[in-house]
Formats: C-alpha cells, sequence, structure tokens
C-alpha cells in the first residue's frame, strides 16, 4: 500500500486535500479514497474497488473516448469563467449550496458558467444535498435552463417531491452511493437520472449491476480521485451500453499534481479511455506517512470480509 496526500487547486466539498492508498496486483494499481466522513461500512465498498482494479481488472470497453464535463467548485464568477473557458468542455457542473454562500452566489457563479459556454453549453448544478424541497424548487426555477439538477435535496422522499414540482430532471447521486440498497431510488420514484461511482459502488461490475437494476440514463462521475482511480470511471463508462449524457471525470483540474506521468486530462471535452501505471517519481511528490490510512484499510476490510461471508451479498448489491 502507497498513502498519498495532493493538494487541492480549490476548496472542494470542504477538502483541501485529497488523500488515500494505492494498493497494486497482478492487474494494476487501484485506488481506495474515501472521503473523512466515510465510516467502516461505507469504505468497504471503495475497498472492494481497488481490490477489482488491482486483482480482476475490468470489462472489455465499448468506446474509447468519452465525453466528459468541467466540474465548477463554488467560486466567485470570475473564476468560474476562467475554469470553463480554459477547459474545452461544452458541458459545465457547478457546484452550488456552499455553506456560509447565498442565493446570489450561486446565481452570479451559473451566469458566468452559461456565459463562457456559449450558445449551445449544457449547464447542470450539484447542490449535493443541501437545500430543503422548498428552496429547492425555487432555486432550480430560477437559474433557468439546467440539464439537469442533481441531488438537490437530501432523502429520497425530498427528491420525488422536488422532481414532481419542476420541469428540470432531477439527478440522484448521494441516494445511490451512500444507500444500502442504492436502488430504491428507482422505487421511490425520484429521480430520473442516476450519477453513479466506482468506488462507493464497489467496484466496476458493481456499478454496472446497479445501472442496469436501475435501469435510468446514466452519468459516471469521479470521486476526485488520482488517473488510478479515474480510470476505474473511464471503464465504467466504457463499459456502460447506452452513454447518452457527458461524465463527470474531468476532475484532474481540480487537484495540484497526480501519481502518474500522464494524467487522463481532458482534451476537447473527452478522455481517451486508457489505464496509466503509477509513476515511482510522480508518487514520490505526494506520498505521505500512512498509518491513519492502513488503519481506515484495516476496519474496513472486516466489514468487507463480513459482506463476503454472506450468501448471495458482494460488496455492492
Amino acid at each position: 500500500m502507497r498513502v498519498f496526500a495532493i493538494p487541492m487547486r480549490t476548496r472542494f466539498r470542504g477538502v483541501t486535500r485529497r488523500e488515500g492508498v494505492l494498493v497494486r496486483g497482478p492487474a494494476g494499481w487501484g485506488e481506495f479514497s474515501p472521503f473523512p466522513e466515510y465510516g467502516p461500512a461505507e469504505c468497504a465498498r471503495w475497498l472492494a474497488a481497488a481490490y477489482e482494479a488491482a486483482h480482476e481488472g475490468w470489462p472489455e470497453p465499448l468506446r474509447t473516448k468519452i465525453p466528459v464535463n468541467v466540474t465548477v467548485p463554488a467560486v466567485d464568477p470570475e473564476s468560474a469563467h476562467a475554469i470553463v473557458r480554459g477547459s474545452g468542455c461544452r458541458t459545465a457542473k457547478v457546484k452550488v449550496a456552499e455553506r456560509g454562500q447565498g442565493e446570489g452566489d450561486d446565481i452570479a457563479r451559473v451566469e458566468a458558467v452559461r456565459d463562457a459556454l456559449g450558445p449551445g453549453g449544457k449547464v447542470r448544478v450539484d447542490a449535493n444535498g443541501a437545500w430543503d424541497p422548498g428552496t429547492a424548487v425555487h432555486m432550480i426555477k430560477v437559474l433557468g435552463d439546467l440539464e439537469y439538477a442533481e441531488q438537490p435535496c437530501a432523502t429520497l422522499a425530498e427528491l420525488a417531491e422536488v422532481r414532481r414540482r419542476v420541469e428540470t430532471p432531477i439527478a440522484a447521486d448521494e441516494s445511490i452511493r451512500r444507500a444500502e440498497d442504492p436502488l430504491r431510488v428507482r422505487a421511490a420514484d425520484a429521480a430520473d437520472i442516476v450519477v453513479l461511482k466506482v468506488q462507493p459502488l464497489g467496484g466496476v461490475r458493481g456499478a454496472l449491476r446497479v445501472a442496469e437494476a436501475c435501469g435510468l440514463p446514466v452519468v459516471v462521475s469521479s470521486a476526485v480521485e488520482t488517473s488510478v482511480g479515474l480510470a476505474a470511471g473511464l471503464a465504467l463508462a466504457a463499459a456502460l451500453p447506452e452513454l447518452p449524457y457527458a461524465c463527470g471525470l474531468g476532475t484532474m483540474s481540480l487537484l495540484e499534481g497526480d501519481v502518474v506521468r500522464r494524467s487522463l486530462a481532458a482534451e476537447d471535452g473527452a478522455i481517451g479511455v486508457r489505464r496509466p501505471e503509477v509513476d515511482e517519481e510522480a508518487l514520490s511528490r505526494y506520498e505521505v506517512d500512512g498509518a491513519e490510512w492502513r488503519g481506515r484499510v484495516a476496519e474496513a476490510q472486516v466489514h468487507l470480509d463480513a459482506r463476503r461471508s454472506v450468501p448471495g451479498r458482494g460488496a455492492a448489491r
């Protein structure tokens, strides 16, 4: 296990350094990088994804390039405009509902992004479940023409309520990746789109099973990983039967560095499907003492072993 800590260019979801563990096996490198708020039971899925990458590999790809959006953190309008203009992407996901900011901040940021994209550009917003239903309905309408609104509220019942009250499509993210049963989102009639991330769903194969069972259009997104983790997201996007939306995998721009020589960065709004090797020189810049992370791996392993010991139950359901 190799432990890394890479500074973020901008605070993102309250995080200023992206940390995690890289593991190597016969199939290549895998990444285990759950966010700090995730407990051992949830982390078991993230560990299963790392083991799949390192020991099993992924399904054969159906496509060689994946269209991606640019991710815009909760920054000022001028910075948001510059991020979009420099990305080469025609779709932007804008973070909204940042703690300490108000309605005007979100409106100004989205307007700046829309201006930077120009005619034909697509804007989607992500509230990370921070709005109540009334605020969500108001803000979605105020923000204008949106491709979709991602996780505007925290619960499935709230998502379903908002979906009934707005014309903008609703996408579920946390309601999938943090749920014990990710398939409840369809039963609750709570979303038009599902956002799938490989690590929280236990690997590429686990995410493919969820996608098939949900029966909804899929957007593959990253958990702000290094290129090792992003490669798993690309593998999922490449293996899906259909890919109607740009994916949220263009997130290397959020990190100050990487652990590979040639990062999985977007060019002209797309990323080629490939699996880069960890570069020792690059990794050495960001490698840190890993006592805490080795503890997180050990705790997650206990839960992963318990899941695997139950007949018919794997790391992801």
